[in-house]
């Protein structure tokens, strides 16, 4: 299998679906000829043509509205949001139109359409390029949220993704595109040989419903996504605590199963993102895992999260949850 990282993981999905599907269209700001800011596109409307890989104009809501209706006429479109703090503009159209048409024509119509967006901070991007704003989505029903972490995931998850028959917000941690960046600034590492790296040419799927056990263990539960997933990884090494490790993948529907299942295991959970707190998906996880796991709990569920501030840009390593932060309440729920 070829080593890949997760702009080429992503390129190769895009490529395999624009090749067996003559439906797939892809089109966003500067996604043409340019290949997209980060060149997730690079080559492919060379290969495919302007008709099934074209730019659009500076318009979010409009990118929406144009996917729902292309969606409605039989195509998959695959529109990419440049940053995921400008799907915004964008937003009416996702959470009032998209994600209710099923609902509303009883099932009659469908919208098939998946938003590529790239989120998280890690890249000094300041507050309009680093924010995470999946839980806002989580909310809407209808609509079906994703956050890879790796570049085998992050192809079977888009793959899988463009072939549902219901619209998906799938996140892209930047900040993995090229390697996965633990916590340091200046130790930027590439996923050459490493084994998520191992990313087959051909079509395959990861589910998704189905999260990832990274790492088993015994004596505490972490949950992540994106890139907390190898901040979260590093934090269990540096602690030396036995930890299992669950990358949740799909965030809805999310695997609840796994997660309980692991928690009642182990009698301890620790949540990770880099969302700001209040409100955060966590919130959600944790109320899940309380309801389910209330008499296996032998410590407080923790989360470690981003604060609930805007996204700075010259403190944004103190903003992340960093590996230390994470072992901190790892080690917090061996002592309760």
């Amino acid at each position: 299998m070829p080593d890949m990282n997760m702009i080429k993981s992503l390129n190769s999905a895009l490529s395999i679906s624009l090749k067996d599907n003559p439906n797939v269209v892809i089109f966003g700001e500067d996604v043409g000829y340019f290949g997209g800011v980060f060149r997730v596109t690079e080559g492919l409307q060379k290969e495919y043509g302007p008709h099934r890989v074209f730019d659009s104009p500076l318009a979010e809501g409009g990118i929406a509205a144009i996917a729902m209706g292309m969606g409605l006429n039989g195509l998959r479109p695959v529109a990419e949001i440049q940053f995921a703090d400008y799907i915004f503009p964008a937003y009416d159209q996702i959470v009032n139109e998209i994600a209710k048409l099923r609902h509303r024509s009883g099932g009659e119509f469908s919208a098939p359409v998946t938003f590529r967006t790239p989120a998280g901070g890690g890249i000094k991007g300041g507050h309009h390029h680093s924010q995470s704003p999946e839980a806002q989505f989580t909310h809407t029903p209808g609509l079906k949220v994703v956050y890879c972490s790796t570049p085998y995931n992050a192809k079977g998850l888009l793959l899988a993704s463009i072939e549902c028959n219901d619209p998906v917000i799938f996140f892209e941690p930047k900040r993995c595109y090229r390697g996965p960046f633990y916590g340091d600034p200046h130790n930027v590492p590439t996923w050459n040989g490493h084994p998520d790296a191992d990313v087959p040419e051909d079509h395959y799927i990861v589910p998704l419903e189905q999260a990832r056990v990274v790492r088993e263990g015994s004596a505490c539960t972490v949950i992540a996504y994106g890139t907390m997933v190898h901040v979260a990884e590093q934090a269990i090494n540096d602690s030396g605590i036995d930890c299992e490790l669950i990358d949740l993948q799909t965030l809805v529907p999310w695997d609840r199963d796994t997660v309980v299942n692991s928690v009642k295991k182990t009698g301890r959970c620790v949540i990770v993102h880099e969302a700001p707190k209040t409100s955060g998906f966590g919130a959600e996880m944790s109320a899940s895992v309380q309801e389910r796991c209330f008499y296996h709990l032998e410590a407080p569920i923790q989360r470690v999260t981003g604060w609930d501030t805007p996204f700075p840009h010259t403190t944004e390593w103190d903003y992340l949850p960093s590996p230390q932060r994470i072992a901190e309440a790892i080690k917090k729920t061996q002592e309760e």
